[in-house]
């Protein structure tokens, strides 16, 4: 089932994604000039400092709500698909993505599209949810889902791959990969703990749940995921783990 998003409640629970951007940001090393394209840009926030470099940006978003919300910051948003870019043949010098791309069920439509995309030279720089990424909330949400007789709704359907895998992957698809790598990034949440970051990240599924179900599913989970993932001062810590890679074509 599709992800839904809502800008507000994003910007208030998942503040930690952009603000946490800055590693990939420093791989893309934007300059002036240079057009660069925001491949799941979201609601802009990461996309401003990029456009603060003097680079020509242009932000893609499937999120129709997301779009309206970077524009209104000021960036040059556009509703579109990852698999099927509205963007001219070797229009940009770089594309840039962060925390998106594991959300892309045509990862090889994705890949065609980014190099048909791309100037010959360019980059294609991005960090995403990598293998191992969320482990515990995924096995545990899962787990809710089956008990309470949903539990084809536990196939989130993202994908976290290895940099082997990855990298394959890129390549078959006429990339040289530079640098790729897999890390650890254990992530603390907001005040709204795990509650909020299921309501977020998990917002799909809860849609796709009989109503009288959302507070249950979301309750059981947090219950289950809180000897691990939460400390004795009630500090909730998400098991992230993140792929980053910068390849050229």
């Amino acid at each position: 089932m599709p992800q839904t998003w809502n800008p507000e409640t994003y910007s208030r629970d998942a503040a930690f994604v952009p603000q946490l951007g800055s590693g990939v940001l420093e791989w893309l090393a934007p300059e002036a000039g240079e057009r660069i394209l925001d491949l799941g840009c979201g609601d802009g926030q990461l996309t401003e400092r990029i456009v603060a470099s003097g680079a020509n940006v242009t932000g893609i978003d499937a999120s129709p709500k997301m779009v309206a919300a970077a524009r209104a910051r000021g960036i040059a948003a556009e509703e579109g698909s990852a698999e099927s870019l509205p963007c001219a043949d070797h229009s940009f010098d770089a594309v840039f993505s962060n925390a998106a791309l594991h959300w892309v069920r045509g990862q090889d439509a994705m890949m065609t599209d980014v190099r048909r995309v791309l100037r010959p030279g360019g980059r294609f720089v991005a960090e995403m949810g990598g293998h191992g990424n969320i482990a515990a909330i995924r096995v545990a949400f899962a787990a809710v889902l089956a008990r309470l007789g949903h539990a084809t709704l536990g196939e989130r359907g993202n994908y976290y791959p290895t940099p082997d895998a990855y990298t394959r992957r890129l390549t078959s698809h006429g990339f040289t990969v530079a640098r790729i790598i897999l890390f650890p990034r254990p992530t603390p949440l907001g005040a709204g703990g795990m509650t909020a970051w299921l309501n977020t990240f998990c917002r799909g599924v809860l849609d796709a749940l009989p109503e009288h179900l959302h507070e249950t599913a979301v309750a059981d989970t947090v219950a289950l995921l809180a000897p691990a993932l939460c400390d004795e001062e009630g500090n909730w810590t998400a098991d992230y783990v993140r792929l980053r890679f910068q390849a050229t074509i």
